[in-house]
């Protein structure tokens, strides 16, 4: 545990928690989500109904969309927001060394997190790292 965090620019003692667990959350759209939905406009929702997760995914390159920011739900640490994948043309090395154009899929990922929990480097490390497992989906398997 650390009793010291730099937080926007100011240094406060506070203790860091370290979970043993990562819950992931799937923001989806179905029937079930319209039904909490119309809970929450009438505070009727129960803090059940909407708890739990410290990470989610939310993903709306199917409707199509290519780039969006997704706010993060308090209390998690973040959110992922993942556009559609779209196939664009690039140069690459191929085997023999020589650059050829080739078509490649790329889709964009906007990642809202909360600087409290953890600071810019942890996220882009995290946005590197996917995006190494994305280039290489092999990485995942080993």
């Amino acid at each position: 545990m650390y009793d010291k965090l730099m937080l926007s620019g100011m240094l406060r003692k506070e203790k860091l928690l370290c979970w043993r667990d990562v819950d992931i959350s799937i923001a989806v759209a179905t029937e079930k989500v319209k039904e909490l939905a119309q809970k929450a406009r009438s505070g009727k929702l129960a803090p059940h109904e909407f708890q739990g997760g410290t990470f989610s995914i939310s993903n709306l390159g199917m409707y199509p969309v290519d780039q969006f920011c997704a706010i993060i739900n308090p209390p998690q640490a973040g959110i992922l927001a993942v556009g559609r994948g779209n196939k664009v043309v690039e140069a690459l090395i191929g085997a023999d060394g020589v650059e050829k154009p080739s078509v490649v899929t790329k889709m964009n990922v906007t990642l809202s997190a909360d600087h409290r929990i953890f600071d810019g480097q942890v996220g882009a490390s995290f946005l590197a790292e996917s995006r190494s497992n994305f280039e290489d989906v092999r990485r995942l398997l080993l």
